[in-house]
């Protein structure tokens, strides 16, 4: 079987929370969306976010052997949060496995520290969703 990763477009759903209030704010209410590193220069921060992202996702990536082993595939959804200081903080995951649960939480885990978001002068956490596709293929 050959083992190949397939993102759906990975989706983002932006909002940040003040650590004071702990309001939800939009992502067109930031003054400045977390940067990724490399990202400072570039006009669409945004873009440049997501396409790095997916990146290191794919570097990253390794089929839990057990998982591959079982046949086990599928989509895990995972959210996390972009803290005041750029750190990921509070990796959460669902999907149909542990072992791919586990996977996709430790490819996150290793995701470099960012610029983080910043509304009305003060650097805010930033939640962050996506799923991740694990489907593996025959040998055609």
């Amino acid at each position: 079987m050959i083992l190949r990763l397939f993102f759906i477009a990975v989706l983002f759903s932006f909002f940040g929370m003040s650590q004071n209030e702990l309001e939800t704010i939009e992502i067109d209410e930031l003054s400045e969306v977390p940067v990724y590193p490399g990202c400072e220069n570039i006009r669409n921060k945004t873009k440049c976010l997501q396409e790095n992202i997916q990146r290191h996702i794919v570097r990253n990536f390794k089929y839990p052997k057990e998982a591959k082993k079982n046949k086990i595939q599928g989509r895990v959804f995972v959210q996390f949060i972009i803290g005041t200081g750029g750190y990921i903080d509070v990796i959460k995951t669902r999907g149909p496995n542990n072992l791919l649960e586990k996977e996709a939480q430790r490819i996150i885990s290793l995701l470099p520290k960012f610029k983080p978001g910043v509304l009305n002068g003060k650097t805010v956490r930033v939640p962050f969703s996506m799923p991740i596709i694990f489907r593996l293929q025959k040998n055609l």
